[in-house]
């Protein structure tokens, strides 16, 4: 029944609907000179659609899209859904030799920092493992491609920073750098966390009077170069501040690199030996003879991921949920399995199979829609603001729609919403997805009215002036009139 109304009520939608955008955000628009043509904008309170406004135009999302990932994820995964890396082995232990190769097989574990890395091998320590006689080998194939990264141009010129790092099956510690930059009045002394083996970290970067809190218009794209005996010197350019102490993380070496280093610089300091090489599995290890888990690690239940996700809007995050929706498979006991993928699928081709087949049992038509990873951090993905309306009136009665709604913003609390509309009508009482880009700025959540009624709203605005907060003003205030409506005016 909920479906038919649904359908009905998205079908009906721009006939029945207001279409003129209220008089307070109409004029932020032209205050900004945002045409009205750049905006999509949907308001419903059950299946009574308040405001449609460009419903049907196929419009860049911006982070709105993770969405229909983090949905979508929670009601084919399951909230019982956990990624999980294995250390396993095919070889015998000899007097604290392991006889062989030691694999470390990655699956979508979205908690695999380098204190993960470190407790795993403690237990190998534990086992009596002293040396391991062969290779470490990576297996990253449970993402196809293995290795989504490569080839990829970067999606702008800050390719070093997290939010821009894609995730494969196996992303250890993000692949970041933490380094601390502590200007004083004459020098800048840097602190580089984890420790890699025969990495350093090093600067050119030039001392001068600025701002500490504007200390990133200095920041110049770092890069690395190599020494001898197989040493690296991660490089850091620009200015700084003096007197200013910052932290950031950087994604700079590749990721077979790091991993080969981390490996090292961990197990050396827990005693171990290890004489072999890092190399990159071929196939997937786990139909290898004799194979055994010798320790594993589970990640958080995919609710509190989803939370990470849409809160705090990450990027990497949403983009590994996205591979794992087209790599693996609810399992009512373990929680997830590898799916079985047709022969040359992409995993990404087959999250995108997955998200229009919801669609469709939702009675939700999935034309215009594009998708790419799942994050919104695209320059081609696309979606209709109606078709965002539909998603987030199923989610209403979804089964886990405590989960999915715990995990939105709080208007003027918290996440990405946590600075904005905190002393409005909406404070408190809205839990709204941003998203942004160069030319996008966009919302799409639930906003309690003046009767306390839940009310979806979906905006997006698609234009170059949309930026420096004139696009962001319009849609405050298209919040706060949700917030300020009744259904008895």
């Amino acid at each position: 029944m909920f479906r038919r109304l649904l359908s009905t009520a998205l079908l009906t939608l721009a006939a029945s609907a207001h279409a003129q955008l209220p008089e307070a955000v109409a004029q932020l628009l032209r205050a900004a000179n945002i045409p009205e043509g750049a905006v999509g904008v949907v308001v419903m309170r059950g299946n009574t659609t308040l405001l449609s406004e460009g419903a049907e135009r196929s419009m860049q999302p911006a982070s709105t899209m993770k969405l229909v990932t983090t949905m979508v994820g929670l009601e084919e995964l399951g909230p019982l859904f956990r990624g999980r890396t294995e250390l396993r082995t095919n070889a015998d232990l000899v007097n604290g030799v392991l006889q062989g190769d030691l694999i470390l097989r990655g699956g979508a574990d979205a908690d695999l920092n380098a204190d993960v890395l470190e407790h795993m091998l403690q237990a190998l320590r534990h086992q009596g493992i002293q040396k391991i006689g062969g290779d470490l080998i990576l297996d990253r194939q449970l993402f196809q491609p293995a290795r989504p990264d490569q080839g990829v141009l970067p999606f702008d010129e800050a390719a070093e920073f997290r939010y821009n790092v894609i995730p494969d099956a196996l992303l250890l510690n993000t692949n970041l750098l933490q380094i601390d930059l502590i200007g004083t009045g004459t020098q800048l002394k840097l602190m580089m966390l984890p420790a890699l083996e025969k990495v350093t970290v090093g600067s050119d970067m030039k001392l001068i009077e600025a701002d500490c809190a504007k200390w990133a218009e200095g920041w110049r794209t770092p890069d690395y170069v190599r020494a001898d005996h197989g040493e690296l010197r991660v490089m850091l350019h620009g200015t700084f501040p003096k007197n200013c102490v910052k932290s950031t993380s950087v994604n700079v070496l590749d990721r077979q690199n790091y991993a080969d280093r981390l490996f090292r610089a961990t197990w050396r300091r827990l005693g171990g030996t290890f004489n072999g090489v890092v190399r990159e599995a071929a196939t997937a290890t786990t139909a290898l003879p004799r194979m055994r888990v010798l320790t594993d690690h589970v990640a958080r239940a995919l609710p509190e991921v989803v939370r990470d996700i849409n809160k705090s809007s990450d990027n990497t995050l949403a983009r590994l949920l996205y591979l794992s929706l087209g790599s693996l498979e609810s399992d009512p006991v373990l929680g997830s399995v590898p799916a079985l993928l047709a022969p040359g699928a992409s995993s990404a081709a087959r999250a995108e199979t997955l998200v229009r087949q919801w669609l469709q049992r939702h009675n939700i038509d999935d034309q215009g829609l594009v998708l790419e990873n799942g994050s919104g951090l695209s320059r081609i993905e696309r979606i209709r603001p109606v078709q965002m309306a539909g998603l987030l009136q199923a989610a209403s009665h979804s089964l886990w729609a405590p989960e999915f709604l715990a995990s939105l913003p709080i208007v003027g609390v918290d996440g990405t919403m946590r600075r904005r509309l905190r002393d409005s009508p909406a404070a408190r009482r809205a839990r709204i997805k941003t998203g942004t880009l160069k030319n996008v700025v966009a919302i799409a959540g639930y906003v309690a009215d003046a009767d306390g009624q839940q009310c979806v709203v979906v905006a997006m605005i698609n234009h170059d002036l949309a930026g420096n907060g004139a696009g962001r003003a319009a849609l405050d205030a298209l919040i706060n009139w949700v917030a300020a409506s009744s259904a008895v005016n």
